[in-house]
């Protein structure tokens, strides 16, 4: 009896897996938005690719931004504490020092489960506002933004893109 048991076991996960497998399949997270958004994809780089600044002084540069259809991100300053705000940030041994950043302001939004609700968001296109000082030289600076995607419905974990940038400071 003990050996036709042993025989039923492989069997037996065999079906479980394709039963978790199907179900998850079914789930609104196995859909191709989604699973795009989970790579990273929520919000777009755009440009400027390159830009050429004066070395040593303060240089103002607009960063495009698209957040994907049907999705909202929080902006730099959003509604309720425990909300991810939208973070631009340079690395600290790009030769390119990040010496402020303007978010623009958030647009309000309200999601259909709780209308009282007020969250501040960006939705399609957004520009961040930014003064940076660059040593003489050019410097490939691989610059990060960090934000929470969500849809209607949920939110996804954050994200962390980069932002790569070409400043050339002469």
């Amino acid at each position: 009896m003990a050996r036709s048991h042993c025989k039923l076991a492989p069997v037996l996960i065999v079906v479980m897996n394709l039963g978790a497998l199907t179900a998850l399949a079914q789930s609104p997270m196995a859909d191709s938005s989604n699973r795009s958004i989970l790579n990273g994809a929520a919000v777009e780089y755009l440009y400027p690719e390159q830009v050429t600044v004066t070395a040593g002084e303060s240089s103002a540069v607009a960063m495009h931004f698209r957040v994907g259809e049907g999705l909202h991100v929080n902006s730099h300053t959003p509604s309720q504490d425990y909300l991810i705000p939208t973070a631009l940030s340079f690395p600290d041994s790009s030769g390119v020092r990040l010496e402020s950043a303007t978010y623009p302001d958030g647009q309000e939004f309200t999601l259909p489960v709780d209308p009282a609700t007020k969250l501040s968001v960006y939705t399609g296109e957004f520009t961040i506002h930014v003064r940076i000082v660059a040593a003489r030289g050019n410097h490939l600076v691989e610059a990060k933004l960090h934000y929470q995607a969500c849809d209607k419905e949920a939110c996804f974990p954050p994200k962390t893109i980069t932002v790569p940038i070409d400043v050339i400071a002469k």
